[in-house]
C-alpha cells in the first residue's frame, strides 16, 4: 500500500498489471480494427488469435519420439517398390484358352451364317481388353485359331460327365436346386446365353453339383436352342427341364480344379448393323397388296398380349395353329420395347416361318406367306 494525499493506493501485482495490459491491447486492437475494415484476413487472424485466458496455453501438437531408422528396411522397402513397379510396367501375356469354339457376346441370340453390313464401333476395340487375348476380334466374335478333334472333345466330356444317373439321384437334384429360393441359381434375359454366364455356372460347380437357370425374355421361345448351346458352351448336362426352368448339371467326375480358362468381356459390344427385317415391299406381292395386308393386320384383334421380360415359351404354337384359318395374325408387344419386337420378329420369322410385313408402335403384323412358298 502507498501513500498520496493522506489516501492509500493499492499496489497492483503482477496478475493484476497482465489482465490490465491484455484488456488495452485488445480495445486497442478492436478500435483499430474497426477503422481498418479492408484487411479483413489480418482482422480475422488477429482475433482468433487471442485468447480470453491469458493463462491457458495455445495448442501445438506433441513431438513424436524419434526413432532410429534400420538402414536394412530401407533397402527392403526399396526392392518391394522396384519389384511393384517393374510388375505394373511388365506387360502381362495375353490369356491362351482352350475351349473348342469361337467367341461371341451371346451364343443363342446371334446366327454365325448372318453376315453384318456394316459396325457401330470399329472391330479393332475387343471387349476383352487390348492385349488380354491370343484371339482376333472381328467385330461379332472372336474365332478359334486351331483345328478342333470332335472325337478327342466328346471323349474328353464323357469322361467328365460319368455314368448316367440313375432315377433316384435326378429325383434328388431336381428337389434341392428346382425351387425359387434356390441360392444357385442364374437369370438368363435377353441377352440369352452370353459369354460371361459360363464363367458363373463354373463358379456354382464350384460348390454346387447342379445350377438353376431361369429364362425370362426373348430366349424363350426357342428353347431347345438355350439347352443346346449351354451343353455345348459349359459341357454339363440338362436334367430338368420345365417351361422355362432349367436344371445343368456338372458330372460326376467334375473337377473345379481343372476348370477351363474363360476370358471375361469387359464391356458389352455394340451390336452390327444387319440388313432391314420388314421391307417396304413384300417379297411376293405388290405394293398395294402390301398396304392392304398391313391394314387389315391393324384392325384385327390381337392374337396374344406379350409382357416384357415375360414367358414366351407358347408363342410359336399358337401363331402356327392361327394362321390354319387365318392369312394375318397380330401380336400385342405394349411396353416390351422395340428391339425386342424386332428380336421377336425375327425368331417368329425363323421358327414358324412367316413373313413379318409390318413392327409398329409395339404391334407386330405377321403374314403366313403363300402356300406354294
Amino acid at each position: 500500500m502507498a501513500a498520496d494525499n493522506g489516501r492509500l493506493k493499492p499496489i497492483p501485482t503482477k496478475g493484476l498489471l497482465r489482465a490490465s495490459l491484455f484488456h488495452r491491447m485488445r480495445s486497442h486492437l478492436s478500435f483499430s480494427l474497426r477503422s481498418c475494415h479492408f484487411h479483413l484476413p489480418l482482422c480475422r487472424f488477429l482475433t482468433h488469435s487471442i485468447h480470453d485466458n491469458i493463462y491457458d496455453p495455445p495448442f501445438s501438437p506433441s513431438m513424436k519420439p524419434h526413432h532410429k531408422v534400420n538402414p536394412e528396411n530401407k533397402k527392403q522397402k526399396k526392392s518391394k517398390n522396384r519389384s511393384n513397379s517393374e510388375e505394373i510396367a511388365a506387360p502381362k501375356p495375353p490369356l491362351k484358352s482352350e475351349l473348342p469354339f469361337d467367341f461371341r457376346y451371346s451364343y443363342s441370340e446371334t446366327n454365325p451364317s448372318v453376315r453384318p453390313i456394316g459396325f457401330r464401333e470399329s472391330p479393332k476395340f475387343s471387349p476383352f481388353g487390348p492385349g488380354r487375348l491370343d484371339r482376333k476380334w472381328t467385330g461379332t466374335s472372336a474365332p478359334i485359331q486351331e483345328e478342333v478333334d470332335q472325337s478327342k472333345l466328346e471323349e474328353e466330356r464323357n469322361q467328365v460327365l460319368g455314368e448316367p444317373l440313375t432315377e433316384d439321384e435326378v429325383a434328388e437334384l431336381v428337389e434341392r436346386y428346382r425351387h425359387s429360393d434356390c441360392a444357385r441359381q442364374i437369370n438368363l434375359g435377353k441377352g440369352g446365353v452370353s459369354h460371361n454366364m459360363l464363367d458363373d455356372i463354373h463358379n456354382h460347380w464350384k460348390k454346387a453339383e447342379a445350377v438353376r437357370i431361369k429364362c425370362l425374355g426373348v430366349p424363350t421361345l426357342d428353347m431347345d436352342n438355350i439347352c443346346f448351346h449351354l451343353e455345348d458352351k459349359s459341357g454339363g448336362k440338362i436334367i430338368y427341364r420345365n417351361i422355362n426352368i432349367l436344371l445343368l448339371y456338372r458330372g460326376r467326375n467334375y473337377d473345379p480344379k481343372n476348370r477351363p480358362v474363360i476370358p471375361l468381356m469387359l464391356w458389352k459390344p455394340y451390336a452390327p448393323i444387319y440388313p432391314r427385317l420388314v421391307r417396304s415391299v413384300v417379297e411376293g406381292l405388290t405394293h398395294e397388296q402390301t398396304k392392304e395386308m398391313r391394314n387389315k393386320g391393324l384392325e384385327l384383334d390381337p392374337l396374344m398380349k406379350l409382357t416384357r421380360n415375360g414367358v414366351y415359351v407358347n408363342v410359336i404354337e399358337r401363331v402356327r395353329e392361327a394362321f390354319v384359318t387365318q392369312e394375318v395374325v397380330r401380336l400385342d408387344c405394349s411396353h416390351v420395347g422395340m428391339s425386342d419386337c424386332k428380336k421377336i420378329g425375327v425368331k417368329l420369322r425363323d421358327l414358324v416361318p412367316c413373313v413379318p410385313i409390318l413392327i409398329r408402335d409395339e404391334q407386330i403384323i405377321l403374314w403366313r406367306g403363300k402356300k406354294d412358298q
